[in-house]
């Protein structure tokens, strides 16, 4: 687990966490053999000239938390990686309260130590900057130090990130073990998509176990009010009820599953599992779905050509989602420098942009817009620093035409070449990727099996399941060749790579 937040302490300062007299640190150096290591900061010729000199600093995380299990400093370190802490958690502590704070709903305990805020939220830096605001507060509230989950799971429970509020700067890691001993009993945890306020709030030692049912995110909102517009045709808003009870369906299933996974391997030391202080309804759920992808196919077709503006962020969610109900495939950005692209280009015609260019553009400037007749894929051309480039949405099969495939060419990605003078980027679905060369180890299974299925018939519905299975062994070893780019492979030595059925690979 890294931190979130650490200073670098130079050699006073080190001096002054320690409470070391002036110049001391150097003995303790040559005495401490496990001191934490320093990084010399050195400057420039321009910084020399300013006066300013070399120094020497220290991770002050790790100063912070050496000290805590060193007997000489330990009362400077961090309190709760001192081994002396256990030896307070005689007497149980005491359950304070809810506490709404400005870095999310938090409860704080009274233990042996002083009052332990614990903030149920996984914000960056929250620990610190709830240390530091209390340090500002006279006896900072009896708050001796602030934990706020980091949302994995740690040693003894969920993982803790502690801040003292005599030393907020410096966070440390911490063990919800640990504060289980000093509170004396199991400690509350929500799961991530319930930590709210108002259901936190609700808990106290003793209380059942709080049904919450999720609040709609964003993108369902969005989801609904589109589909509660009346659109030409009702698939449409079926195809955007089903993604957002899909979508609604996954975050339970995420509270589910967070709840499982943290109450059987978040144990306390007694052994006990935490304590899960929330679950979502069971009845009701999950929401229904529609089986009928051809129907959800149709709404979505009829979204991504629509020219509403009520289309654009349904699409852009399901881009996001499930590419898959749409009738495009994985999405693909080519230069314009691409010789194979710019001859693609002249086969596609301007056109008015629909939802999905705008999808597609996204916040880029200088856009045109695009599409190719034969195979309705959208494109859109932009202007980078790099250069113009197009980012379309690869086709999900090529027309047929009585052509067939005449070669492949590999430039930005793999292009297929017809008998009828035309030239298409090669059919792939979404969440796919066509490559060839070296690939650490991995091999370009995807863009052989495509070529296969396209040898045989050039409007294949292409499908890329088990394509490492499937793929001929031959076609695999021609393409794993560091071809250059532009290269050009016929069909000739296609179709002969794709008889070496039985030849070693290697």
């Amino acid at each position: 687990m890294g931190l979130q937040h650490s200073a670098r302490l130079r050699k006073h300062e080190v001096e002054a966490l320690l409470h070391l007299p002036p110049g001391k640190l150097d003995r303790l150096l040559a005495e401490a053999q496990d001191f934490p290591r320093g990084e010399r900061k050195e400057v420039n010729s321009m910084q020399r000239a300013l006066g300013e000199k070399a120094y020497r600093w220290w991770d002050g995380s790790a100063v912070y938390a050496w000290a805590a299990t060193t007997p000489r400093f330990r009362d400077h370190g961090a309190i709760l990686l001192n081994p002396a802490v256990e030896a307070r958690s005689s007497a149980p502590g005491k359950w304070i309260g809810f506490q709404p704070t400005s870095q999310g709903p938090a409860m704080d305990w009274e233990t042996g130590l002083g009052v332990i805020r614990l903030l149920h939220t996984t914000h960056r830096g929250a620990a610190t900057a709830m240390a530091e605001e209390l340090a500002e507060v006279p006896d900072a509230q009896g708050v001796v130090t602030v934990c706020s989950l980091f949302g994995d799971i740690g040693a003894t429970g969920p993982a803790l990130i502690a801040a003292d509020t005599a030393q907020p700067q410096l966070e440390y890691e911490a063990q919800w073990g640990t504060v289980t001993k000093l509170v004396g009993q199991r400690l509350p945890w929500w799961p991530a998509l319930l930590r709210r306020a108002d259901v936190i709030s609700q808990w106290s030692p003793g209380a059942p176990v709080t049904i919450a049912e999720l609040l709609p995110d964003e993108e369902e909102m969005t989801l609904r009010g589109a589909a509660g517009i009346k659109w030409p045709v009702p698939d449409v808003q079926t195809a955007l009820t089903d993604l957002a009870n899909a979508l609604r369906n996954q975050r339970v299933d995420s509270v589910n599953r967070d709840s499982r996974i943290f109450s059987e391997n978040g144990a306390t030391p007694d052994g006990a599992p935490l304590l899960v202080a929330a679950r979502h309804p069971t009845e009701g759920f999950p929401l229904p779905r529609t089986d009928d992808r051809e129907l959800l196919a149709q709404g979505w077709r009829v979204l991504a050509s629509s020219q509403l503006f009520e289309a654009y962020e349904p699409l852009a969610i399901v881009m996001r989602s499930d590419p898959t109900v749409l009738p495009f495939g994985a999405k693909v950005k080519v230069s314009d420098r691409s010789l194979a692209a710019r001859h693609w280009a002249k086969q596609l015609r301007p056109c008015d942009p629909s939802a999905l260019h705008a999808v597609l553009a996204d916040d880029a400037k200088d856009v045109t817009f695009h599409m190719d007749p034969s195979t309705g894929t959208p494109a859109v051309r932009t202007r980078t620093l790099n250069g113009d480039e197009w980012i379309f949405l690869a086709p999900l099969r090529l027309p047929g035409r009585r052509a067939q495939l005449k070669s492949v060419i590999l430039d930005d990605t793999v292009w297929v070449s017809t008998t009828d003078g035309r030239i298409y980027p090669a059919p792939h679905p979404p969440y796919e990727h066509l490559w060839w060369g070296y690939g650490a180890g991995d091999r370009p299974t995807e863009a052989a099996w495509v070529i296969a299925q396209l040898l045989d018939d050039l409007s294949s519905h292409v499908t890329l399941a088990d394509h490492w299975a499937s793929a001929p062994q031959g076609l695999t070893k021609l393409l794993n060749h560091p071809h250059q780019s532009s290269t050009e492979l016929p069909r000739s030595a296609l179709e002969l790579a794709r008889a070496q059925q039985n030849e070693d690979l290697a």
